[in-house]
């Protein structure tokens, strides 16, 4: 009996900094970083929240990871993360 493949998932997985990308367009900011690795720590925590965040840029990170990134949530979720982040701070 042959063994199955492990499946691969087909789906494109999500960077960790959007640079355009047009879906979170109308999102709102929450703050921002210099560095990649804290911005994408403060998304997952806002995620672990239950929150729908996202790290964007302008221009992506640099090899080091460095560059300005957002901390974006959708309109209607702005309140609520901008409490959480300044009480987490």
């Amino acid at each position: 009996m042959p063994f199955p493949r492990f499946a691969r998932s087909r789906t494109a997985k999500e960077p960790l900094v959007a640079v355009d990308d047009p879906r979170l367009a109308g999102w709102e900011t929450v703050t921002s970083f210099e560095d990649r690795d804290t911005a994408v720590a403060w998304r997952d925590q806002l995620r672990a929240m239950g929150l729908d965040a996202a790290c964007v840029a302008d221009h992506a990170p640099d090899q080091f990871g460095r560059g300005d990134i957002y901390l974006v949530v959708p309109p209607s979720q702005w309140s609520r993360a901008n409490e959480i982040v300044d009480n987490l701070d």
